[in-house]
């Protein structure tokens, strides 16, 4: 039985970010989520469970956001055989066009989150169970969402 640790949940965390900030495909994001009817995620503007409530959130985000980058600052894992309990501080920075507006604006925060995952024997690495932004703190000059 393989168990989580914290080399695993940094190394999670990390590659989904940089996922994020690339836009990656799904055949990549899937992989890194629990497939269980237990998935949920709770995002500033919207709650979501399940793979197909994500994939339409993911699809309409990355047509909103641009230039994102993702900067972990914090990771603190309450690891439990094969689960955990992870508290993310994670700096955020991304660009949003507002038709009609003639520029883009940026925004700028860190998102304090608190993730769930487990093990996959599926995959052989962590997955995703839930994962909730607890709360934003906007750096001064940004756009708010």
């Amino acid at each position: 039985m393989r168990n989580l640790t914290e080399n695993s949940i940094k190394k999670m965390v990390n590659a989904w970010y940089k996922k994020l900030d690339i836009h990656a495909p799904m055949v990549e994001i899937l992989p890194m989520l629990s497939n269980e009817d237990s998935l949920h995620m709770v995002f500033p503007e919207v709650s979501i469970n399940g793979l197909a409530a994500f994939e339409s959130w993911y699809q309409s985000v990355i047509r909103i956001f641009f230039y994102e980058s993702h900067k972990v600052k914090e990771i603190k894992s309450k690891i439990n055989g094969n689960e955990a309990e992870i508290k993310i501080v994670v700096e955020w920075k991304a660009s949003r066009w507002k038709p009609p507006a003639g520029y883009s604006d940026r925004i700028k925060l860190d998102a304090y989150q608190t993730w769930h995952v487990k093990w996959s024997f599926k995959t052989n690495s962590p997955v995703i169970i839930k994962y909730i932004v607890d709360e934003l703190k906007y750096h001064e000059g940004s756009s708010r969402l």
